[in-house]
């Protein structure tokens, strides 16, 4: 996929399939405490440090910061350095592939499991770095990116995307990290290879669930900060990783540095909440779209105006729902997996739209569905579980309650329960993405609704976009039967007294609407949320705008945030 749409991939990820590379069924955790020295060897000047590619370069002098994280046992910080090496090849759970090479150095941090109990066990955060290219009198610090989910891995997406940070790489450390449950940093396990249920996440990864939200991820972020030896924290969040800088910003306002919160959640909503949002949204960009096309292209295949569109694709994708298109392939392109594809071309921008068009004239004309489905995965970590059709996707139950909830349909059941998923077998990218994301939506969310108030939700959700509410309406079972409670129906943001946090937001964002940057602003607290406003199509951007990545560059360089009201476009 390319770079931009894996970057983009964020919060209000509406469908899943099956997870690939699955990773140990095991609890990555380790035993009660910490060795004195243990983790890195950051406060030293001697030693070399790997500068990737098999090279090696003088390691720099560092210090940690002055202000450790709060509540910690000196094993954590005082007497835990970060021991920067050249990277390994990534893992089976960060979807395999190749070292990132030349110039990328990777670490292990030591966190608590459970922050309220840090005694009781560990867990190990994978980080990887590229230091700064600029003098050394010159560099503020590090900078550190989660380009969304949840269920991203940093530590193999920062080398993808590093070249569009290359001016802020010149004064700034870049670093990434695996978030908790994700990859390399106590990876959760769902099934031995796919994505299996809520059953066989407890049964592999069952220690580490209660554990993997994104409050406990921004407490790492803290520590993170100590160990770089930053005094505030310097970051750029996107989609998702606006909801994880907007929860650190509440949790340390005081440790709040330069914080970029790019295509922002709306922190005011829940996860059914912003589903409903979201198809909106992206109803509204498939339409924009639709009049672009009729009017540039005189064969337009959606037709000559939004309505035609609509009524053009239902169409299209109820004939792929009966009988799937071939691709190049060995899966075949179904009508999900169609709606969901159309939705990653339109966070694409206007970049996306030709290719759409040429996308859906494959699938119209030849009937072949592989230009779809080459943007049918990149939307999410992984890939997507799909309800049966009919009353057997709700599944009953012996003692005569139910409970459902949650944003994708993303858990079998358990007990007398009947299941409700399809898994498709569909390889994408590997690794454990899809267990991620589900253990981390489940961890945060407490929305566990009834079958009632699942059914109403989903009957709202389809009735609010003809293109794409069936695909998104069987979103609200993600963390049916999950088993373990959620932390709160919608995240604090909240941050007085933290240093200005700049908010960009795109006014035809398809993912994380535009509404949404308000509220994010609004709940950061007077004077602290700054809105960026950019008038464009799109999920994110940063650097696709010349006017925001200006904006947003100046913020993190020399400190200075846009007047009340800029507007890019």
């Amino acid at each position: 996929m390319t770079s931009g749409l894996w970057r983009r991939a964020g919060a209000g990820l509406v469908a899943f399939a099956v997870v690939v590379a699955a990773g140990a069924g095991c609890d990555a955790v380790g035993g009660s405490g910490l060795d004195e020295g243990s983790g890195s060897d950051a406060g030293s000047g001697s030693g070399r440090s790997g500068s990737g590619g098999g090279g090696w370069a003088e390691r720099r002098v560092e210090v940690k910061a002055t202000n450790p994280s709060p509540g910690l046992p000196a094993a954590f910080t005082a007497g835990q350095r970060l021991h920067w090496v050249v990277c390994p090849p990534p893992s089976a759970a960060q979807g395999g592939g190749d070292a990132p090479g030349d110039g990328w150095e990777c670490a292990t941090m030591k966190a608590p499991l459970d922050y309220r109990r840090p005694g009781r066990g560990t867990i190990d955060v994978a980080m990887i770095r590229k230091r700064s290219t600029g003098p050394e009198r010159e560099r503020i610090g590090s900078l550190l990116f989660n380009f969304g989910g949840p269920g991203q891995s940093g530590v193999i997406g920062l080398p993808r995307f590093a070249g569009d940070y290359a001016a802020l790489g010149e004064r700034y450390d870049l670093v990434s990290f695996d978030p908790r449950g994700v990859g390399g940093t106590a990876p959760v396990s769902c099934g031995a290879k796919e994505y299996e249920g809520a059953d066989a996440c407890a049964k592999h990864s069952g220690r580490l669930l209660p554990y993997v939200g994104t409050t406990r991820t921004a407490r790492d972020l803290d520590l993170m900060r100590y160990l770089l030896g930053d005094e505030k924290l310097h970051y750029f969040g996107v989609s998702y990783g606006t909801e994880l800088g907007g929860t650190y910003a509440h949790l340390f306002p005081k440790n709040v540095g330069r914080l970029v919160l790019e295509a922002p959640v709306d922190p005011t909503q829940d996860r059914l909440q912003g589903d409903l949002s979201q198809v909106v949204a992206v109803q509204r960009a498939f339409d924009r779209f639709a009049r672009h096309c009729a009017d540039a292209y005189h064969d337009c295949p959606t037709g000559s105006d939004p309505a035609q569109a609509d009524r053009r694709v239902v169409a299209l994708l109820d004939k792929l729902r009966k009988k799937p298109a071939p691709t190049d392939g060995d899966g075949k392109l179904d009508g999900d997996l169609a709606a969901h594809a159309i939705s990653n071309y339109l966070d694409l921008g206007k970049d996306g739209w030709g290719p759409l068009v040429k996308a859906l004239e494959e699938v119209v004309e030849r009937g072949k569905g592989s230009k779809l489905m080459e943007r049918a995965y990149d939307h999410d970590p992984g890939a997507r579980v799909r309800p049966r059709a009919g009353v057997a996707a709700r599944g009953s139950e012996t003692s005569g309650s139910t409970t459902a909830g949650g944003k994708t349909p993303g858990s079998t059941t358990a007990g007398s329960k009947t299941s409700g998923i399809e898994t498709s077998g569909t390889e994408t990218s590997g690794g454990n993405g899809v267990s991620a994301f589900v253990a981390i939506s489940c961890a945060d969310s407490d929305l566990r609704p009834g079958f009632t108030e699942a059914d109403e939700m989903s009957a709202r959700i389809e009735a609010a976009s003809p293109v794409f509410g069936e695909a998104w309406s069987s979103g609200v079972y993600l963390c049916y039967d999950w088993p373990y409670d959620g932390e709160r129906a919608t995240p604090d943001v909240s941050a007085d007294g933290a240093s200005p946090i700049l908010v960009v937001a795109g006014t035809g964002d398809p993912t994380t609407p535009y509404a949404g940057a308000r509220h994010m602003v609004a709940e950061l607290g007077a004077g602290v949320g700054v809105l960026l406003t950019v008038r464009a199509e799109g999920h994110g951007s940063y650097p696709f705008n010349r006017c925001a990545t200006r904006t947003v560059d100046t913020y993190l360089l020399h400190g200075t945030t846009p007047e009340r009201g800029t507007t890019c476009s």
